[in-house]
């Protein structure tokens, strides 16, 4: 049998903990899968007397992450610290220059320098491992990575934070305000004490950024990413949607087009009767469209301790499966250095075209006014229909439009039209429309 594969974990918190407890306790079918055994022989954390559930008594205690990957007597260097910067970048990139493989589930790190870090990885040979990074215990790393070679990707979408899909799932089911829902997301422990990060669609865009330079051999362009989040829907919105036949889910979309790669992060509507629609909870899902395959579907559990535990062991196993001399992949599907700089797509007609929900003062030529701003910016309505709206209904009303294929900037530049002609008296609200999927 081969030698041991000695494994270093930064980072011991929900994750990191499942992940030490996990080694241990399945040690044995793991020596069996792997063809050696998987020891923890380093840790680092911020606090060495904290009990973590666990037994980490042979392991060697480092306080410094970055001395432990420099130093520490092990082969794989997994890095469960979190952030884009400071000691989880510092510590990912001291043990690649090390020689030693890396696993992290870090996506805001990924997305940041995840090219440059690549390149290091690649020039060592050594792998940098990463399927804990994007929707948690999904495979969709490694199926795009090694199971589609020879398929070319022209989109991938999906729900890929689960905090948004459960307060999203919760609204629609029991009728109850965004706010109420967060607050319940909070205490359950699928939310932040600060939501942002999740809510604002930040997290989703990291994630879909990693998976657009795998699926399109582009460098990863986080900050080219339209976002929008879900902290401005409303039940509103939810009955409107229900009552036309969808569902509200916040996607991340990235796709191929003849000017471009569009990536985008906004809550969609998808007909009720779609496969997507089906995901509730904190349930996540990636579909992937390629010329070969066709429509790839993955959905499972996208966060959690246990979740994100089994994705970093998947990864530490396929380390221990391999064998010195064995010519390692690149790290996102293609060498580093010969993936292509971003190049965004240009403004184009979206064929779901898009739910306008606007609440308007009761007078008249409301209705006119509101029709000619849509002409002008050569908008087709595919319907019209007009609410009362909460209990002063002489004083206001609800109106839902639904456009044929449109472009953002046009449906923008109309609601902006709408707002400046004083007809509204709250906040209006734009959602796309995705006919299929």
């Amino acid at each position: 049998m081969a030698e041991a594969l000695r494994v270093g974990i930064a980072g011991l918190g929900t994750v990191g903990a499942s992940v030490a407890r996990v080694l241990g306790d399945k040690a044995a079918e793991l020596t069996r899968q792997c063809g050696r055994d998987i020891v923890v022989s380093a840790v680092s954390a911020r606090d060495p007397k904290r009990d973590r559930g666990v037994d980490l008594g042979s392991a060697e205690w480092f306080d410094d992450a970055v001395k432990m990957a420099e130093k520490a007597d092990i082969d794989v260097f997994v890095e469960l610290i979190g952030g884009d910067e400071g000691p989880a970048l510092a510590s990912v990139k001291a043990a690649l220059g090390a020689g030693r493989h890396v696993v992290t589930a870090n996506k805001a790190l990924l997305a940041k320098h995840g090219v440059q870090l690549a390149e290091i990885a690649e020039k060592k040979g050594v792998l940098l491992n990463y399927e804990a990074a994007v929707a948690g215990g999904i495979p969709v790393i490694k199926t795009m990575r090694e199971a589609m070679a020879g398929n070319s990707v022209t989109r991938v979408f999906g729900i890929l934070n689960g905090t948004c899909n459960y307060i999203l799932t919760r609204m629609e089911a029991e009728g109850i305000s965004f706010d109420a829902c967060l607050k319940d997301a909070q205490r359950l422990g699928y939310a932040e004490a600060d939501p942002t990060f999740d809510i604002e669609g930040h997290d989703t865009a990291h994630k879909l950024s990693i998976l657009t330079s795998l699926a399109f051999g582009t460098k990863i362009a986080a900050n080219d990413i339209y976002m929008e989040g879900i902290s401005n829907i409303s039940q509103a919105d939810i009955r409107a949607a229900g009552d036309l036949g969808y569902r509200i889910k916040l996607l991340g979309v990235a796709q191929r087009t003849e000017s471009g790669i569009e990536q985008r992060v906004h809550p969609t509507m998808v007909p009720t009767a779609s496969v997507i629609a089906q995901v509730h909870g904190v349930t996540n899902a990636v579909a992937i469209e390629t010329d070969i395959l066709g429509e790839l579907l993955l959905s499972g559990p996208g966060a959690g301790g246990n979740a994100t535990a089994s994705a970093v062991i998947g990864d530490i196993a396929d380390i221990a499966k391999s064998r010195p001399g064995f010519q390692h992949g690149p790290v996102f599907g293609r060498p580093a250095k010969e993936l292509k700089p971003y190049k965004k797509a240009q403004m184009r007609s979206h064929a779901g075209g898009y739910f306008i929900r606007l609440t308007v003062h009761d007078r008249i030529g409301v209705f006119a006014a509101i029709a000619k701003r849509m002409a002008d910016n050569d908008i087709s309505l595919e319907s019209i229909v007009q609410h009362a709206s909460g209990p002063e209904t002489d004083a206001q009303k609800t109106v839902i439009l639904v456009t044929h294929e449109t472009t953002e900037a046009a449906v923008r530049k109309a609601v902006d039209g709408i707002t400046k002609d004083g007809h509204l008296t709250d906040k209006p609200q734009v959602i796309r429309i995705e006919r299929a999927g």
